[in-house]
């Protein structure tokens, strides 16, 4: 198990470019299943859980070809469904939760799919229904064995139909669109995510010969076609890295620019940071962080309590809460952090009042942070990293500590940023990573 030596307490300095979007990246991989012909993406974030997915889709007997940096070929004309029997299919596609969009894709074009119970980030509880009531409304029959935990999907024929979806699942939508899209007859799907990943899946899929429409809305059309043929496709830039280095900076007192953001598919991100009193500006598609000596939380009209709360997509991804709760423990002034869809998403919060923050975990999904306005600076401490969200959050925490603190379980970190220790360090950060 690895850890990170921090020696917080120095601010930083210079530019630094996102990664390709993690969450993009499993959906897209998925869906090369959907084809024999080639796939060729780029901008493939190097990170456990996407590497870890590369590798399962080869088990599978997808031929799959490193271009070059980032960027790699997939050819799914010989997939091998006796391996979705196999113990080592269960061992792998049990360690990562993004295996479970492989269901959809197997689904159209086999007419079956296995799938362990993912794993994943422990956030609570994170349920599957709206995938597989989904899967059931175009035709499909389900198991579930309680005793090997073993999730089954078979249709002779999948038939498209009306859906009103529970929730909007970005992963559920996702999963359901892909095995939409050959089916026979029109699909709609209500309540549907339309967060930029499921965007560019939907993208993507048309350039391979689907029929979406509704693209960006919560109401999908999907008139399924035969087949699907070969594409291209570049990941956006992860919105969620974009929104660390931006807490960071300004927890830091950096000055950084982060480069190649697709500012337009950020959202609602830079003026939830604005009502952080984070300032910056938009150079063409480039952010500017100014050093911030403080930044204050702004107040609501009336004069109550900054709430900043997660929301289905055009709202704040929840991905995001962990860094806006950090970076508030040194602002000016209180915020109510209300995390709505995990129930154990906050509970790092022990680890910065270790430190020294001014925390009031109220629940499990609200915390109040009555900020330090940095007259009051964290202090150094050993801690262990949760989930990746938590993960990064406690890594800006020990940035800004002065003195050596360590960070435990940094392979949580390790499935959400790639090479984030060797790019802060770039920027005068001092983190040393210790097997």
């Amino acid at each position: 198990m690895a850890t990170f030596e921090v020696r917080g307490g120095r601010p930083l300095h210079g530019g630094i470019t996102p990664q390709g979007a993690k969450n993009e990246a499993l959906q897209i991989l998925c869906a090369v299943l959907l084809t024999p012909e080639k796939v060729t993406v780029s901008n493939v974030p190097a990170i456990v859980d996407v590497l870890q997915l590369i590798e399962l889709l080869e088990c599978l007997g997808v031929r799959v070809e490193k271009l070059g940096e980032g960027t790699y070929s997939f050819e799914a004309r010989n997939v091998d469904l006796d391996y979705l029997k196999t113990d080592d299919y269960r061992r792998r596609a049990a360690r990562l939760r993004g295996s479970v969009m492989l269901i959809g894709p197997l689904l159209a074009r086999f007419g079956k799919g296995y799938i362990p119970k993912p794993g994943g980030d422990k956030i609570g509880r994170r349920r599957l229904d709206t995938h597989f009531l989904g899967f059931q409304k175009l035709g499909a029959r389900f198991d579930f064995d309680t005793g090997t935990h073993f999730y089954t999907v078979e249709a002779d024929r999948l038939k498209g139909c009306y859906m009103l979806l529970d929730e909007a699942s970005v992963t559920g939508t996702a999963n359901i669109v892909m095995a939409a899209v050959l089916a026979e007859g029109t699909t709609t799907v209500y309540n549907a995510a339309c967060e930029p990943y499921v965007q560019q899946l939907c993208r993507m899929l048309n350039r391979m010969g689907a029929k979406i429409s509704g693209i960006a809305s919560n109401l999908l059309t999907i008139e399924g076609v035969k087949e699907l043929g070969g594409t291209t496709h570049r990941m956006l830039p992860d919105m969620i890295e974009v929104g660390s280095f931006i807490g960071m900076a300004a927890m830091t007192g950096s000055e950084i620019t982060i480069r190649d953001v697709s500012y337009d598919n950020l959202g609602i991100i830079p003026a939830q940071f604005r009502r952080m009193g984070i300032r910056f500006e938009q150079r063409g598609d480039d952010i500017y962080i100014p050093r911030h000596e403080h930044y204050e939380i702004e107040s609501f009209i009336d004069g109550s309590i900054m709430t900043i709360a997660d929301a289905p997509w055009p709202g704040l991804t929840p991905d995001l809460l962990s860094v806006f709760l950090v970076v508030a423990t040194q602002a000016k002034g209180s915020v109510l952090i209300h995390q709505k869809m995990f129930e154990s998403r906050l509970f790092f919060v022990d680890k910065l009042i270790d430190m020294g923050a001014q925390i009031i975990l109220c629940d499990p999904h609200r915390a109040t942070v009555i900020g330090h306005d940095r007259q009051i600076r964290l202090r150094p401490t050993t801690m262990t990293s949760p989930d990746i969200r938590a993960g990064v959050a406690l890594l800006i925490a020990a940035l800004s500590a002065e003195g050596r603190s360590v960070i435990q379980n940094v392979e949580q970190i390790d499935r959400g940023y790639q090479n984030i220790d060797g790019r802060l360090n770039a920027l005068g950060a001092d983190i040393r990573r210790i097997e």
